[in-house]
């Protein structure tokens, strides 16, 4: 049977969390960096950069049974704008 200690459950909910804390960043980070412009523009790393952590954020998720298991499951293409 699991842990029901509190401070265990935090701590894992808290390293859980630090991967969308980064995403939330990064995008902050663009928003203030194009803030004179009404549509933002991401690079194809930028969103390859943020894919990647919400994936590993929903496998992280995955393993320990809150969620269906992903691995395997394709992805739609990101529509980038280039300039």
């Amino acid at each position: 049977m699991e842990s029901t200690n509190p401070a265990k459950n935090l701590a894992q909910v808290q390293r859980s969390l630090a991967g969308l804390k980064i995403v939330s960043r990064l995008l902050s980070h663009e928003l203030h960096a194009q803030s004179s412009a009404k549509a933002i523009t991401l690079s194809r790393d930028e969103a390859l950069e943020i894919q990647t952590v919400i994936d590993v954020f929903i496998e992280e998720l995955s393993r320990k049974g809150a969620g269906p298991a992903t691995s395997g499951v394709e992805h739609a293409p990101v529509a980038v704008s280039r300039n």
